[in-house]
């Protein structure tokens, strides 16, 4: 499978929609019967969630995507509750904690109001991991319950009331949430667009292959093309068999190239030296993480041994094709640089994944359907176990032996890649 393959994701009645690894993540949180899946479905205008009075109604995590003025596109994730209790509630629980690692923001639903400790070890939690986020007091058309006991912690400041049932108060939610967002969360980095002058051109390489379905183009080309678009920049796509020929026809050259990186050392190699060339995925490592730590990350592997491990993480689940980059490709480059057989550890998926202790490094996937937040997350894990972790792309252009190349148009992620070599053979 191609590095940089990923679907566009969702379409409807008008067309592709923006894909889920660029919408802000919003974590609806709480104890049980707090009335989560009921807020989902009204800020969603429709059911979405199945709402009852039983408590526990809620168990895997339940997405929806919709647009959410001023917001934008978001993905509202109604999850389990707390409070839930025994072996499977524990589990319920834990996908709960999961799904935090990587959303924007959080709404921490409370049932009239009540503050107690399911509450107040969330909110705890939330601001232990920097999310931010808003408390609504739900069922504010209900009198308060006369129930609640005097030694529950008062409920904080700023508490926004909200009637699910009759859709009232959402768009003092929304308002909210427009207002502890971070300026980061609302807008995403540019892909390509500030390494191109105003009316420049990109020429990019595009491969149609087992991983391009006829009549599409795979997720990061668009998005390129459309970051182009964005920037007042203009692109030309050829194919490789066809590049050489559509770069000889151009009265002046392109402002940068970028190819796919399984293509990379054919097109370094057509490439006049002087033009500024990349690869797609590593674009989308800047994009998503932060590339600097993924250039120098790719130094671990030429430390590799026989017998070490290695993770290859993938942020989708995927059906594996005969010539599956992460099952396939990778392993093969590995035993190659290890000189033998490596322990290769596949791991796919949005959710956490625990990282074996023996790991001697990480090969990400360019991550085009998680967000940045959760491939910042998942580089925090590594950074705390002292673990490399680097990308599909930077890996594949070590291998072909053109990694400065590629990585020459960002010199920070160079210098990196150069400190953390030759720090590593000293």
């Amino acid at each position: 499978m191609n590095e940089d393959s990923q679907d566009l994701g969702q379409t409807g009645e008008r067309g592709i929609k923006t894909p889920k690894g660029l919408r802000l993540h919003i974590a609806l949180v709480g104890r049980r019967n707090a009335g989560k899946s009921a807020l989902l479905n009204a800020l969603a205008g429709q059911t979405v969630s199945i709402v009852s009075g039983k408590p526990g109604t809620t168990t895997d995590p339940v997405s929806k995507i919709m647009e959410l003025p001023p917001l934008g596109p978001v993905v509202l994730l109604d999850t389990a509750g707390i409070d839930d209790e025994g072996d499977l509630g524990n589990q319920r629980v834990e996908r709960t904690l999961n799904v935090l690692r990587g959303v924007d923001a959080a709404l921490l639903v409370t049932d009239r109001g009540k503050w107690d400790a399911p509450e107040h070890e969330l909110a705890a939690l939330l601001e232990e991991r920097h999310i931010p986020y808003v408390v609504i007091k739900n069922k504010a058309d209900l009198q308060s319950p006369e129930n609640v006991q005097e030694e529950i912690s008062p409920a904080p400041k700023g508490m926004i009331a909200v009637s699910a049932k009759r859709r009232a108060g959402i768009e003092a939610i929304v308002s909210a949430l427009a207002g502890i967002l971070p300026e980061a969360a609302l807008r995403q980095p540019p892909l390509l667009a500030d390494l191109l002058p105003e009316y420049g051109l990109a020429l990019l390489v595009a491969p149609q292959d087992s991983s391009a379905p006829k009549g599409r183009l795979i997720q990061p080309q668009v998005q390129t093309i459309r970051d182009c678009l964005d920037g007042c920049a203009g692109c030309l796509v050829a194919t490789p068999e066809t590049y050489a020929a559509m770069l000889q026809r151009l009265t002046l050259p392109p402002d940068l190239v970028i190819c796919d990186s399984q293509v990379v050392r054919e097109t370094v190699l057509a490439t006049p030296p002087e033009l500024p060339l990349t690869t797609f995925s590593i674009l989308m490592a800047r994009l998503k993480g932060d590339l600097a730590t993924f250039a120098a990350g790719a130094a671990a592997l030429e430390q590799l041994c026989p017998g070490d491990t290695v993770i290859i993480q993938e942020g989708c689940s995927h059906h594996p094709q005969a010539d599956d980059i992460g099952r396939v490709k990778l392993p093969r480059l590995l035993r190659k640089l290890a000189g033998g057989d490596v322990n290769v550890v596949v791991a796919a998926g949005t959710g956490f994944f625990p990282y074996p202790e023996a790991a001697k490094v990480i090969i990400h996937c360019g991550g085009c359907v998680i967000t940045r937040r959760q491939m910042l997350e998942r580089m925090g894990e590594a950074r705390a176990r002292n673990l490399p972790i680097t990308n599909y792309g930077v890996a594949l252009s070590l291998a072909q032996g053109v990694l400065e190349r590629v990585l020459a148009p960002f010199p920070k992620a160079l210098d990196a890649w150069r400190f953390a070599r030759n720090s590593s053979s000293s």
